[in-house]
């Protein structure tokens, strides 16, 4: 006979523990080869280690006493500094295997004087983040959570087994995602119903090359775009916290969470692609690199179908239940 092995039903407090526990430590695992700037990777897995721990300490406020000097915002403070970095490497990949290789010679000029100005970039940025890991405020965060870590204290709720408390953890953020303004921001047609977006920075440059008429355009909604962008990121970080606890419906909606960050960052990047451009060219960009400029038109095309679709899914009734239902049916 063949057992259903069931997860061990830990407290809240036991949880919480050995979250920190585990994001400080994958950060000390790669803050040496990060401060040496060894490979790419160290500052990807440490940006993501630095979130998650933001997470946790949001999370579980409630439930751990923590040292007063270990709050979500001095966390914060970090991860934003490592993704200063990591948004330069980012920009720099997409140029590169993007765009780079349909360029014609004239434009790969161009584009090297891009390059050149992103790395100078980066290495003003990585100076900023190696100067933030040797201050008295980074060593006094770590010190603090290695001496709680060492001696922790907890809060009443501590005692709650975390299968009774999983619900009321999670729900919430599901409705602030599920109840997000940006959802509202539906689809733009055309007469041939094909779906069109652009920025207004680029309009003039398309009716030179097209007879569609722009109805809609994603500059108009940057904001509330990005800020579902990174509500997104935010549930997916909280959800990815409890994946044991549950079954494969639960992950399936976990990937779904991740789908909408994805496809919402990639259009993030590309207004940030843009902006930059018009740093480093001038608004008359366009000009220079013409067939750079529409691709970047045709992925922002691609991008916004991809988001019509996702909308749709993420706005019918059962889909919604499903989630919630999801959520509350633990293994």
């Amino acid at each position: 006979m063949t057992l259903v092995t069931q997860p061990v039903v830990k407290t809240l407090g036991d949880y919480a523990y050995q979250a920190i526990q585990k994001h400080f430590n994958k950060n000390l695992k790669w803050e040496k080869t990060l401060k040496n700037d060894e490979h790419p990777e160290a500052l990807h897995q440490m940006r993501v280690g630095i979130r998650r721990l933001r997470t946790i300490v949001s999370q579980f406020g409630f439930v751990v006493d923590l040292p007063s000097f270990v709050t979500e915002r001095n966390i914060g403070k970090i991860a934003r500094r490592l993704g200063k970095v990591r948004d330069l490497d980012l920009l720099k990949e997409s140029l590169e295997k993007s765009f780079q290789p349909h360029l014609p010679s004239q434009e790969l000029k161009h584009l090297e004087k891009a390059r050149d100005i992103i790395d100078f970039q980066r290495s003003q940025e990585f100076l900023l983040v190696q100067e933030t890991l040797k201050d008295a405020r980074y060593k006094f965060l770590k010190s603090s959570l290695s001496y709680w870590l060492e001696e922790p204290k907890y809060q009443e709720s501590a005692l709650l087994p975390i299968n009774l408390a999983l619900p009321d953890l999670l729900l919430p953020e599901v409705s602030n995602f599920l109840l997000h303004p940006g959802w509202q921001f539906g689809m733009s047609r055309v007469p041939n119903n094909r779906v069109m977006t652009s920025t207004t920075l680029l309009r003039s440059y398309l009716r030179g090359m097209t007879k569609l008429q722009i109805e809609q355009s994603l500059d108009s909604n940057y904001e509330v775009l990005h800020s579902l962008r990174k509500q997104a990121k935010r549930l997916h970080s909280q959800m990815e916290l409890f994946t044991e606890f549950y079954g494969s419906n639960y992950t399936e909606h976990l990937t779904e969470v991740k789908n909408v960050q994805n496809i919402l960052g990639e259009i993030h990047n590309s207004d940030v692609l843009e902006d930059w451009l018009i740093h480093v060219f001038g608004k008359d960009f366009t000009e220079n690199l013409p067939t750079l400029t529409n691709l970047l038109v045709d992925k922002r095309h691609q991008l916004w179908q991809q988001w019509v679709l996702t909308r749709k899914h993420h706005t019918q009734l059962d889909k919604r239940n499903q989630m919630y239902l999801a959520i509350l049916h633990q293994l």
